[in-house]
């Protein structure tokens, strides 16, 4: 079992290990990841079931892959929720808008995350037949979902996470855009507004815009769709929000169109999902999956395809053993067995491989090696289709007379918070935040401080690391402007905040070509970026044919949950 760093320990301390009834832990890390083995491989047959037990376990305990996190808190435990991901209708009625809204609540107490589409709710003030009254509006019954979510703690663990979407042609989209400006309201919301093709050419032809009433389908009101474009980027420039989701390239893309149009993602934008759908999400940790050779540090492609195979399976049995909190959802879920399988570690890998995350080199080798996962992912569920069985509306989907699978889907780039702390490594495809952080906020009042092993080993082997520049990426975060440090390594370790953002996009394309789900990205800008910066950015995300896009401003929110070193108190530094 690879041995745990201290940070690993306090989240899993926290937020995973089986407590008592009185709080005490009751489990080991070692446990933990025995009690998920052996539950997800509870799935198979009696004379393999000890096999794939070790063989799960191996790839959990040794950090190459791990799942999302209700699979390791729940794996195992009675009625034992594991999916992370969650799609839920909301229909234009009070009795569906709160029925809705109770089985958010079950699943975010099961430790799931929720997305909505509100674009069905008539406007505000709009009639209400029933009561004689006016409707409240999209708005105000987002305010009510998000009050219900800051008192359902998921699993007792985490705060529950909310996808909130408005379509672009919704009567009071302009109300939604302004939503989050005050950088207080919906907190426990991410709200992206749904974009069409049609909008997007109206934005660059400086054509106007009609905002259409979903009950009556009349006209309400027409604006220039160029003054809606420029009030989403002042917004998300001022506080992040919203971002943008790619309506049309998503169902462009959508395996299963006879099933119907997806309109929302789960709360981070990397699964696309119908109605009640849920998705199993893992990551595969790419900065283990290298090897020297000859002085060489290389990607170990076969340890890479192993690792593939063996995640696959143990998603698909995540959907046979999981526990399901509505019909709706078994149903499709159990129809579609969609799974995301993904990466973490990707800066990491490249910094290892001395290949700058600024450079053609790494977009490039992006484009290869998620092409190699998802090749290897469709012939593991391919594999699994054989043994188990196709995924039973196959016929009519995409994949029909292409390729018998197992899945609907294969792939997505999740964020991978917390799970890139356990791993320790860093999180997704995003490049390095800063050398030196406290990551604050997920642990309730506590705070953990990272500094970069792979620097601080660099900097030993080239005989660099000293007080000086161990007090400069504490006070900076990185070591632009250190003079003891030789340009080349600066270009290596270069932080998010000083990647240009059409690298922040290009990896995000290139990483989206060979996904058949979505791919959660965060474009970092410093302080400084402009709103023009802001416009550009969505608008190259639309045209490199991205599912969604989100950027964050440094500073942008009154609380982030990474941020510079308190020199005061980072004694982990």
């Amino acid at each position: 079992m690879e041995i745990l760093t201290d940070n690993t320990k306090q989240i899993l301390q926290d937020r995973y290990l089986l407590k008592d009834d009185q709080g005490a832990i009751v489990e080991t890390p070692k446990e933990l990841f025995w009690r998920v083995a052996k539950f997800v491989a509870s799935a198979e047959n009696e004379i393999d079931r000890v096999t794939w037990e070790a063989r799960f376990y191996n790839l959990l305990s040794n950090l190459n892959f791990l799942p999302n996190s209700p699979t390791l808190m729940n794996a195992g435990l009675t009625n034992g929720q594991l999916s992370a991901c969650f799609v839920l209708p909301i229909e234009d009625s009070l009795e569906d808008i709160f029925t809705t809204l109770k089985n958010a609540a079950l699943i975010h107490q099961s430790g799931g995350g929720t997305g909505f589409n509100f674009s069905k709710l008539r406007p505000k003030n709009d009639w209400l037949t029933s009561s004689k009254g006016t409707s409240s509006g999209p708005v105000a019954f987002m305010k009510i979902y998000d009050a219900a979510t800051e008192y359902v703690k998921q699993g007792g663990k985490r705060r529950g996470a909310n996808m909130g979407i408005l379509n672009i042609d919704h009567p009071d989209i302009e109300e939604f855009i302004n939503s989050k400006s005050d950088n207080q309201a919906i907190s426990n919301f991410n709200i992206s507004v749904g974009i069409t093709d049609d909008f997007m050419n109206a934005v660059e032809k400086d054509l106007n815009w009609n905002l259409i009433n979903p009950r009556t389908r009349n006209i309400e009101k027409t604006i220039k769709a160029s003054t809606l474009w420029q009030n989403i980027v002042q917004q998300a420039w001022k506080t992040g929000d919203p971002g943008l989701i790619y309506l049309d390239t998503i169902n462009k893309y959508n395996p299963l169109p006879n099933s119907g149009k997806i309109q929302s993602t789960n709360p981070c934008g990397e699964v696309p999902l119908l109605d009640y759908e849920s998705c199993n999400l893992g990551s595969i940790n790419l900065s283990k999956m290298v090897i020297d050779t000859s002085n060489k540090t290389q990607v170990d492609w076969n340890t890479l395809k192993d690792t593939v195979t063996i995640a696959v399976r143990f998603l698909d049995n995540v959907i046979s053993v999981n526990h399901y909190l509505l019909p709706e959802i078994e149903r499709i879920t159990k129809a579609h067995r969609k799974i995301g399988l993904g990466v973490m570690g990707w800066a990491e890998l490249l910094i290892k491989l001395e290949i700058p995350y600024a450079a053609d080199q790494a977009v490039q080798l992006a484009e290869k090696l998620m092409k190699f996962i998802k090749e290897c992912s469709y012939s593991a569920s391919c594999e699994l289709a054989k043994e188990k069985g196709i995924y039973p509306v196959l016929e009519s989907s995409i994949h029909y007379n292409d390729i018998d699978l197992r899945n609907a889907t294969c792939n997505s780039i999740a964020p991978t918070g917390t799970i890139s702390v356990i791993a320790n490594t860093s999180y997704s495809i995003e490049p390095l935040f800063a050398l030196a952080y406290d990551r604050v906020g997920i642990l309730g009042g506590k705070k953990q401080t990272e500094i970069n092993s792979l620097f601080v080993n660099k900097m030993k082997t080239l005989g660099l690391w000293n007080k000086e520049v161990k007090k400069h990426i504490l006070k900076h975060g990185n070591i632009k402007g250190c003079n003891e440090v030789p340009n080349w390594v600066k270009k290596l370790f270069e932080t998010s905040l000083e990647i240009p953002w059409n690298y922040h996009l290009l990896h995000q394309k290139a990483f989206q070509k060979y996904t058949d789900n979505a791919v959660s990205k965060t474009i970092n800008l410093p302080k400084n970026a402009t709103i023009e910066d802001v416009s550009k950015i969505y608008h190259t995300a639309w045209a490199y044919g991205l599912k969604g896009i989100t950027i964050y401003r440094y500073g942008s929110k009154n609380h982030q949950v990474l941020q510079k070193c308190n020199l005061n108190t980072s004694n982990g530094c």
